[in-house]
């Protein structure tokens, strides 16, 4: 079998391409190589499963971020969430330390959130 595998990696260039059969070419028996492939096909997944709830995170992360310097009255809610998005939980902890402080109750008019002080909704622009 390994005389098999070895010339179809020969003719297909295929030990860069496939990690699996250049492991199945270093292994002794069959077993093993099948072994070493569905470890690296775990592993695989579980990282694609990681990337994937990673940019969940930051995509939550920069919506809550814009929808909360929007209620905050900033009119500058973009570039809070761009910050966010390239320094990461340093920008976090910039925003946070630099947003306007108070609670936020919603607006009577629209339902959406405001600071409780501002005269008016950032919203729909009722008092």
């Amino acid at each position: 079998m390994n005389i098999f595998l070895s010339r179809m990696a020969s003719l297909l260039g295929a030990t860069a391409f496939s990690p699996c059969i250049a492991l199945a070419l270093q292994r002794s028996s069959d077993a093993d190589g099948a072994a070493a492939c569905g470890c690296l096909g775990a592993a695989g997944v579980v990282g694609v499963v990681l990337v994937v709830l990673w940019v969940a995170i930051v995509i939550a992360l920069l919506v809550w971020v814009a929808r909360d310097a929007k209620a905050r009255g900033l009119d500058n809610s973009v570039i809070w969430m761009v910050l966010v998005l390239i320094t990461g939980l340093l920008g976090l902890i910039i925003y946070l330390l630099a947003r306007p402080k108070g609670n936020l109750i919603a607006c009577p008019h629209c339902g959406n959130k405001r600071m409780e002080a501002s005269a008016k909704c950032p919203h729909c622009g009722n008092a």
